[in-house]
């Protein structure tokens, strides 16, 4: 990518289409600034299909009574968007001047992030993208090897701009409150989610606790696969179909490992699984997303994060069993 000295926008994301579904994806990588107790300018990236421009940072103009980490707004091509201080909320120290500003677009919310600097655009294989559960901060999801099985491969640090944009902006999700009726399982079913943000496996706990859904929570698409697979075993012992066991599904798209999309074909190509339904639950928005999700077999695709219409969406999808 070229230096954005100036406004440098990227390809739409409806022309990345070709890397969906193919387990993989495109990472824009930047740097927040110094990290803290180091030298060192560490990478950070974000899936392209969030990124609606990159640009140098406009004026901001400052708001009475802002979140804390929120630097102003920006008039961004006759849209008012908020700006977030990414560098500050992740403890980095960026230079004085010349920050850049990532527009982004996801979970149907547009805003801003000042970093450090951008510098490129990979491909990453999502096998080559490790949880950091348990290993990272709290608004990193994944570390990618940039390079893939490459020795000393470069490590970039995926942001969790789901929880960033809760945790300065908690109005932007609530999901313990749905206003509509609870909804059954059959006896002994559950709902088997999967999703590598953790406060989207919050957020869903508890709205499926407000809708009366028991849920298994899994941390990546290879985990709900073996989940599934240890019910379906469980299932087939008891002379039971593996959809007595799972009644649906619910799987994000962009998760370590193995990805939404192709966990979304491992369950329909097998025929123990295939009846089960599977709904995408996803951040990413745009037509793209959702063609290649049905065209992967989803039976339906609701953008996060809205509890009402993902629980009328359920009901929906449950009603055709």
């Amino acid at each position: 990518m070229s230096s954005p000295a100036g406004t440098a926008r990227p390809e739409h994301p409806g022309t990345h289409n070709s890397h969906l579904g193919q387990n993989r994806f495109e990472l824009l990588l930047f740097r927040l600034g110094q990290a803290a107790d180091s030298e060192r300018h560490e990478l950070f990236g974000i899936n392209i299909f969030k990124v609606r421009e990159i640009m140098t940072m406009p004026a901001l103009t400052k708001m009475v009574n802002a979140p804390p980490h929120v630097l102003g707004v920006a008039n961004i091509r006759g849209q008012i968007i908020s700006v977030i201080d990414l560098p500050a909320l992740t403890g980095c120290k960026p230079p004085k001047d010349d920050r850049i500003l990532l527009v982004t677009e996801f979970a149907r919310t547009t805003q801003g992030f000042a970093v450090e600097e951008v510098t490129e655009i990979v491909q990453v294989d999502w096998k080559h993208v490790l949880t950091a559960n348990g290993s990272g901060g709290q608004f990193v999801t994944s570390i990618a090897r940039v390079d893939g099985d490459a020795e000393n491969s470069r490590l970039a640090q995926v942001i969790d701009v789901e929880r960033i944009l809760h945790d300065v902006q908690p109005d932007h999700a609530k999901f313990d409150h749905p206003t509509g009726k609870r909804i059954t399982l059959p006896p002994g079913a559950v709902l088997l989610a999967a999703d590598d943000s953790a406060m989207a496996c919050e957020l869903i706990q508890k709205g499926m606790e407000a809708l009366g859904v028991p849920c298994v929570l899994t941390h990546n698409g290879k985990e709900a696969w073996e989940q599934l697979q240890t019910l379906g075993a469980q299932a087939a012992r008891e002379g039971k179909r593996a959809r007595d066991k799972v009644a649906l599904l619910l799987t994000d798209l962009e998760m370590p490992e193995l990805d939404g999309f192709n966990l979304t074909r491992l369950v329909k190509a097998n025929p123990q699984f295939s009846d089960i339904p599977v709904v995408i639950h996803s951040s990413l928005t745009g037509s793209a997303s959702e063609i290649q999700a049905k065209s992967a077999g989803a039976d339906a695709y609701i953008t996060k994060f809205h509890i009402d219409e993902l629980a009328d969406k359920l009901r929906e999808v449950l009603a055709k069993r």
